[in-house]
C-alpha cells in the first residue's frame, strides 16, 4: 500500500514485515501543461526537460551526485537510468534513479533527491508532476509526493533518505528553489541537512 507523502513527512524505508528495503526507486513522472490563448492549439505544448539528481551526503559534506551527466556513483550503488528530455504524459516514471542500499557506503547518511527544470521553464508549465518511492524487488509503490501548485520556481528539492539507527528513512521536502542545475540549489539544499 502506497503513503501519499505530504511536506515534511517521514515514512520508514523497512517492508511490512520489518525487514529492510535493499534496494529502491525513485521515479519522476511529468508532463508539460498546455499552453493558453490562441496559438495554443497551432503550437501544442512545449517540451520540458526536468532533470532528477540524487546528492550524496556524509554529514553535511558532498560526497557524490548522480544526475544526467554522471550516471552512476563512484560506488557503484546509486544508479540513474538515462535523461528524458521532455516529460511523458503524467502518469509513469520519466526518469529514475536507483539506490541499493545495502552498497551505500557507511559515511553516506543521507542522500537528497532533487528536480530542476534544465530548459528553465517554471513549474507553473509543468503538470502531474511526482516522485516516487518504489520497492525494485517487487515492483511495490511505498510513497508518493505530488508536486502541485505550480509556482514560478524552477527546481524542487523533493525528499531525502537518511540513516536513523541503522535503518534508513525517507522523507518529504517539497521545497520549492531555484537554479538549472544541482549546483545551484546546494545552498537550498543546506538547510535540510
Amino acid at each position: 500500500m502506497s503513503v501519499n507523502l505530504s511536506k515534511g513527512q517521514q515514512v520508514s524505508l523497512s517492508k511490512s514485515d520489518g525487514s529492510a528495503l535493499s534496494s529502491v526507486r525513485m521515479g519522476l513522472g511529468w508532463r508539460a501543461a498546455p499552453r493558453k490563448g490562441f496559438l495554443a492549439k497551432l503550437t501544442g505544448p512545449r517540451d520540458i526537460d526536468l532533470d532528477a539528481s540524487a546528492l550524496l551526503f556524509a554529514g553535511r559534506q558532498l560526497s557524490d551526485v548522480v544526475f544526467f551527466q554522471h550516471l552512476v556513483s563512484d560506488d557503484g550503488s546509486v544508479r540513474h537510468t538515462g535523461d528524458n528530455l521532455t516529460g511523458g504524459a503524467g502518469a509513469g516514471d520519466d526518469e529514475t534513479i536507483l539506490v541499493d542500499l545495502a552498497r551505500v557506503p557507511a559515511h553516506v547518511d543521507q542522500i537528497v533527491f532533487t528536480v530542476n527544470s534544465f530548459t528553465g521553464q517554471t513549474f507553473a508549465e509543468v503538470e502531474n508532476a511526482f516522485c516516487r518511492l518504489v520497492d525494485e524487488t517487487t515492483g511495490t509503490e511505498l510513497a508518493r509526493y505530488t508536486l502541485s501548485g505550480g509556482g514560478t520556481h524552477t527546481a524542487q528539492i523533493m525528499a531525502k533518505f537518511h540513516r536513523k539507527g541503522g535503518s534508513w528513512q525517507l522523507q518529504a521536502l517539497g521545497e520549492p528553489a531555484a537554479g538549472r542545475t544541482f549546483q545551484d540549489l546546494l545552498p537550498a539544499i543546506n538547510a535540510h541537512l
